[in-house]
């Protein structure tokens, strides 16, 4: 029965009390006096009764009928409601807590003392027997007494009747036994670590006992029994390290992490959910913190071994287990504790980084060591021998395979954490800058891009294609120098749309826009230039051709012309070499019919950059030459049978021999042999003769015979200039940003700005003396470290 349903029934007896009273007012209310109604009502019928149902094991949630207890509460309600001097609320308030201590030192304490000396099991069980009956007896009390708590408690500013309660338990048995429950608790804990079976329902009940008596805090629970907890856990852990250090790396880590869920397991049970972290601190301190650097440099079993055997499981365990020491101290003290002050603290045992530093640590220094053995491979093939070209794609593939394999374990088996993709860019910027041989890996990397999108290089499908432009950007992103793959990747790109050889404009596309995402709109303002000049030229060459068609020349040739902007493309030698009639005459029509089309637009031809195709008959048999346009003024000079020497030769074109000799030598010394060569040799020199070659003969119709570039595949002296350039940009720009600056202040942002190339200190500083000369800047006359911008 509620409360609210006796205090309806005492208000019916209230207003029954009334009627009598009106009718019978000479009588006046019965007084009830203390001691006969606390020992004839409350005590005989109460709590007499409570304790003896509780001795007896009854703990029925009705241990009372609503009559009894209507009964009992009306008489407490009567007592403290009379007036002065008969008013027994206080009374009633000291003989609860009085009650209740006598029932607890006479009854549940002698219990308590005789089980504790027989195992901790049994005073748990006795513990919890007690506390539960100590629950029940409050609660029927508190129910008697109810009109105390609402009144007169509140009046006074007393501890409810519920407090008073467990401060009396607190009093005389917590207190007392704790210590003995503690070690009772820990025990039953360490033989669970151990793999016994205890019942964790007991230690459960005990734990919330700990809570209760915190009184509404978790002070008791934390000083009572986590400090001792924590103590007790370390010393386990401590004793197991010990134990499983022998093991291999991954057995110990099995271990290690098998614990941590135990104990994670073990805060969900039966601890309270607040001792998690600092339980789970401890442990981590004491198998993981401890002999971080002893479990990562293990010969056959650390982290190095694990990379070198591919153990995917073992390091994504090892990332998972030292990702929790990451940004976390010791072990927090409970609070009320002087716990943090232990002199086994994590803290103090481990002056050295934890958690996944040196992890990344051995990461990097793994993979550099990887990167490395592949260039000290390709100085090993040169120094045996081979010869070093611009083209190295094992090099290079073995350079992306390396990288797109510790991409992959980066992502996956350390979830692309922020220090792991660190340590694989950190290595690679040292892989990727290692230079060996004549041709600098940006070169190479660039040669291995064009194999990949010129015709007759690498037979790949489109989404081949692409994968393999991802992962060379990826290598391109780690480059000191990318001004310089960017210069040597423009003339490349040039050859490959001037000559007809790009598999596809797409690719082309694809890979400027990748290079764009890397590195900005600068950097690639150039190749899309050049894309462009192609579109449009197009569109130039069908009108054009329709000019040619109308015109009133009789022109043989198929003649066409590719316009190109100066600042897009490279810079190509341009004799002034002596063409064929009908070329010149070509070139006539074009330059009237474009000064009509562009007035002022300046027309400069690039006869090195042409191509043709030449109809050659040798013997019965006629062939299609692919050459270009000075091979093929030179066929035409040596067409019907004629034998002319070096010298003749470059006084016809007006060539000189630097350009005359790979010209001829790729004719004549060439896999294909169309011009005789006396003496017969594969050197050019001067006095050579040359003549058709009436004996040629080829199992293709179409043949196309290459010929060495005249133009190296950068300029070196434009891509100082260019530097020189970006860094005189970068000091003016700061500095009329900031007009006052220091020296090294001013060296440390020109450094910070300039990403597409890394400049030596000392250029920039003779970058900024040339600005004072110039007068862009000048020196404060106070400290000579310090620079003025000059507007």
């Amino acid at each position: 029965m509620s409360v609210e349903l006796a205090n309806n029934n005492n208000g019916t007896n209230n207003n029954n009390s009334s009627s009598n009273d009106n009718a019978n007012t000479s009588a006046g209310p019965r007084i009830i006096p203390l001691e006969e109604g606390w020992n004839d009502e409350i005590k005989t019928k109460a709590i007499d009764k409570l304790e003896a149902m509780l001795d007896g094991g009854m703990r029925q949630t009705n241990m009372f009928g609503p009559r009894e207890y209507v009964g009992i509460y009306t008489v407490c309600y009567d007592m403290c409601t009379q007036r002065s001097p008969y008013n027994w609320s206080r009374d009633l308030y000291q003989r609860h807590g009085e009650t209740m201590e006598k029932y607890l030192t006479s009854k549940v304490l002698p219990a308590l003392r005789e089980k504790s000396g027989q195992g901790g099991p049994l005073l748990l069980q006795e513990l919890q027997h007690r506390w539960r009956n100590h629950q029940i007896m409050n609660k029927w009390l508190k129910r008697f007494f109810t009109y105390l708590d609402r009144y007169y408690v509140k009046h006074h500013s007393l501890p409810t009747l519920e407090q008073a309660g467990l401060r009396c338990f607190k009093t005389f048995i917590y207190e007392e036994c704790k210590a003995d429950t503690t070690a009772a608790i820990l025990s039953l804990i360490h033989d669970e670590r151990d793999g016994k079976i205890i019942d964790k329902s007991l230690v459960k009940s005990i734990v919330e006992l700990y809570e209760h008596m915190g009184m509404s805090s978790l002070e008791a629970y934390n000083v009572d029994f986590e400090v001792a907890l924590l103590e007790s856990t370390r010393e386990y852990y401590a004793k197991k390290r010990q134990d499983w250090i022998n093991d291999s790396t991954p057995e110990y880590l099995i271990k290690a992490e098998d614990a941590l869920n135990a104990e994670s397991k073990r805060v969900s049970d039966y601890l309270n959910p607040n001792s998690e972290a600092n339980l789970l601190k401890v442990v981590e301190e004491e198998l993981l913190e401890k002999v971080e650097t002893v479990l990562l440099e293990k010969e056959s079993s650390g982290c190095r071994a694990l990379l070198q055997n591919d153990k995917s499981e073992d390091l994504q365990r090892m990332y998972r287990l030292f990702l929790r020491l990451e940004n976390s101290g010791p072990a927090a003290p409970a609070s009320g504790s002087n716990y943090g002050s232990n002199s086994n603290s994590a803290a103090s045992a481990s002056p050295t980084a934890s958690g996944l530093q040196p992890i990344a640590a051995i990461v990097q220094e793994f993979i550099t060591q990887q990167g490395l053995e592949i260039v000290q491979r390709r100085k090993a093939r040169l120094d045996d021998g081979e010869k070093d070209k611009n083209d190295d794609p094992k090099f290079v593939k073995a350079m992306i395979e390396l990288h797109e394999k510790y991409l992959g374990v980066v992502r996956v088996d350390f979830s692309r954490h922020s220090y792991f993709q660190r340590a694989l860019k950190d290595a690679f910027c040292e892989i990727v800058n290692s230079n060996v041989g004549q041709f600098t890996n940006a070169e190479l990397m660039s040669t291995f891009c064009d194999r990949i999108l010129k015709s007759g290089g690498e037979k790949l499908n489109e989404s081949e294609v692409e994968e393999n432009l991802d992962r060379i950007v990826q290598l391109f992103s780690y480059l000191t120098d990318k001004d310089l793959f960017a210069e040597i990747y423009r003339n490349q790109l040039a050859k490959r749309l001037l000559n007809q050889r790009s598999t596809s404009d797409d690719a082309e596309k694809l890979m400027i826009a990748k290079l764009k995402v890397q590195c900005g709109t600068q950097f690639t303002s150039k190749m899309e230039g050049m894309l462009s000049d192609l579109a449009v030229g197009s569109q130039q060459r069908q009108k054009f051709k329709q000019k040619m068609q109308d015109s009133s020349k009789n022109i043989k040739l198929d003649f066409g012309v590719q316009v190109l902007t100066t600042g897009f493309w490279p810079t190509y030698k341009s004799p002034e070499v002596t063409l064929t009639e009908e070329m010149t005459t070509c070139m006539q029509v074009f330059r009237e019919w474009h000064e009509q089309e562009h007035q002022k637009r300046k027309l400069s031809w690039v006869h090195t950059q042409g191509s043709a195709s030449v109809l050659a008959t040798f013997g019965k048999k006629s062939y299609d030459l692919q050459v270009s346009t000075l091979q093929a003024i030179a066929l035409d000079a040596l067409s019907g049978g004629a034998t002319v020497t070096l010298e003749d030769l470059a006084q016809r074109l007006n060539l000189e021999e630097a350009i005359l000799k790979p010209l001829m030598h790729s004719l004549s010394c060439g896999k294909y042999k169309v011009i005789n060569k006396t003496p017969a040799n594969s050197k050019i020199n001067a006095g050579d003769k040359f003549a058709a070659n009436p004996k040629f003969s080829s199992n293709m119709r179409k043949i196309r015979i290459p010929m060495a570039s005249l133009d190296s595949s950068f300029n070196t002296k434009k891509v100082e200039e260019d530097r020189t350039i970006a860094i005189e940009a970068a000091i003016v720009r700061i500095m009329k940003a900031r007009k006052t600056l220091q020296h090294q202040q001013l060296l440390s942002e020109v450094l910070a700005q300039l990403s597409f190339f890394n400049p030596n200190p000392r250029v920039v500083k003779k970058r900024i003396e040339g600005l004072i000369d110039r007068e862009y800047l000048e020196r404060s006359p106070d400290n000579s470290g310090v620079y003025n911008y000059l507007a």
